[in-house]
This record gives structure tokens, sequence and C-alpha cells, in this order.
């Protein structure tokens, strides 16, 4: 017996609402979290504030040991997962610093472009092919970055270029994690992730190191479990929904950061972050969604 279509549509609709959903929770939580970073940073240094976010983070972890016990440490490629931790520990620390002295808006627009880098990489390391509408689509985006930053028409500031660097290395990570999980589950990808991380950022911490309040510890534990839910939320958005319905609603963490921004630090974004965020969210939709209809 041959399913109801109109059930399937029914079906369909209802998780992609769901989808739809979790992915606005998603942009709610890292809005929220890059917006406490940029708070707490005026006690605390931006490395500091990175450290207690895996500190505070591995708690979402826990639960993979209390099902899986010590097996998910158990891996062949040690030394890739460290490479990993590296390079994610000098983007995170470098996003937080960009979040502490930059316009929240624009730091999260160029943010936006670590999907882009990432397809221009796996090209070169996995030789994937790549057609010319998405090809326009990459260079849309990446104009969608000049657009924001306007070189020669206005002052780069370092935030800009400290911000792409973090999106570069993010971009280098997903490479890394997509051929570790070629090997490795989930959960172990995500476990050395933390574990590598934290004694890492610790390192240059303990140079800016200034003993946290018990008001900035509040603000800590809510940066620390906000980007734990993000990343949860974000995993539920594309586990339930189609790509081509939740990823457009990234963009929507432009319009929340912009309203917290304005309230919080009197921020107002200029029409250029708006038109240049919208091109790097429409090029990497595209993009992700050409990639998942020709698999």
């Amino acid at each position: 017996m041959s399913p109801d279509p109109q059930n399937s549509a029914a079906s369909l609709r209802n998780n992609n609402l769901t989808g739809i959903l979790w992915m606005v929770l998603y942009t709610l939580s890292m809005c929220g979290m890059h917006a406490s970073v940029r708070h707490v940073s005026e006690n605390l240094h931006p490395f500091e504030i990175a450290f207690f976010r895996l500190v505070f983070g591995l708690l979402a972890i826990l639960p993979f040991f209390f099902r899986h016990g010590y097996r998910i440490l158990r891996t062949s490629r040690l030394p890739m997962h460290i490479l990993r931790g590296v390079i994610n520990a000098g983007c995170m620390m470098g996003f937080f610093y960009a979040l502490s002295i930059g316009p929240l808006a624009r730091v999260t627009a160029l943010g936006f472009t670590a999907t882009l880098f990432a397809i221009v990489l796996a090209v070169f390391f996995f030789g994937e092919k790549v057609g010319l509408k998405r090809w326009t689509a990459i260079f849309i985006g990446f104009a969608g970055t000049l657009v924001i930053v306007r070189p020669g028409f206005a002052h780069v500031g370092i935030e800009s270029i400290v911000t792409l660097g973090a999106a570069f290395g993010w971009a280098v990570c997903m490479i890394i994690i997509k051929d570790l999980g070629k090997t490795e589950s989930a959960a172990t990808t995500t476990a050395y992730m933390s574990i590598t991380m934290a004694p890492i950022i610790l390192i240059p911490a303990l140079f800016v190191w200034t003993t946290p309040t018990l008001y900035d510890y509040l603000w800590l534990i809510a940066i620390g479990l906000s980007g734990s839910l993000g990343q949860f939320a974000m995993a539920n958005a594309l586990k339930f929904g189609e790509a081509p319905v939740v990823l457009p609603i990234e963009f929507s963490r432009l319009i929340w950061i912009s309203i917290i921004a304005y309230f919080a630090f009197g921020e107002v974004p200029d029409i250029y972050i708006w038109i240049g965020g919208a091109m790097i969210v429409a090029a990497t939709t595209y993009t992700t969604v050409r990639e998942s209809k020709r698999k």
C-alpha cells in the first residue's frame, strides 16, 4: 500500500516547522553568547572567557561518558584531533577578541564566511567538483564580505581582519572534522574537541588572568551553556528540517544581534552590514543546498 501523499506532505511540514524552531533557538543562543562575551569582556580578557566557555561547555559532553564510558576516547588519530584542537582554539580566541573590540553586527556578519572558505578548501583537499553556479554563489558571498569591510572606502578595523582569520581557521577545522568523520564517531570528535582546547587556551589565558567575581561567573556559566545549547539546536535543526528551509533562518542572527547591540551597547549597524550579510548568507545557503541535492 502506497503512502498517503497528504500525510507525507503534512509530516514534512511538521518536520520543517520543528527544524525552523530549532534553528531559531540556535540563532538566539549564539547571539546571547556573543553579547555575553562582549559584556563580560569589560572585566575579563577574551582569552580567559574562551577558557571558561570550554570549561562550562564540558558539562555538555558528560552524557557521552555516562553512556559510553572512556571508550569514546579510543582513537588511532590522536595527532589529527590535537591539530584540530590547536586550530579551533586559535579561532575561538580570535573570534572572542573580535567580539570584545568590534561592532557585534559586523563580527557576526563576517563570521558567516566560514562556510564559504570551507567549500573552497574542500575543492583542494577532497577534489570536490564545484560547478559554475556554485562558484558564482561563492563569488557573491565573498563580494558580500567586501561590501561589509569596504577596503579603500572605510577604515578596516582589526576586528574585521581577526574575524576573517578566525572564519578561515574554522573552515580548516570543518575539513579536518569531515576527514575525521571517516573513522571517528561524533562522540569521539566532540569529546576531543573540548578536552584538547581547554588546556591549549588556558596557557595564553594565564598571562592575562583576572580572578572572576561571582557576577562574572554567572555570565561565564551562561556563555558556556548557551554555546552548548546552540550546537545542540543546530544539530537538531538539520536533523528534522530540510536544509533549504532551515538554513536561511541563520540570517536572523544578524537581526537578533543588532537588536541586542542597540539596546545593550548603543550600536547601530550600517546598511552595508545588512547588504553584505544577506549576500554571504544567501551564497552559503545556496551552495549548501546544491551540495545536499547532489548527494
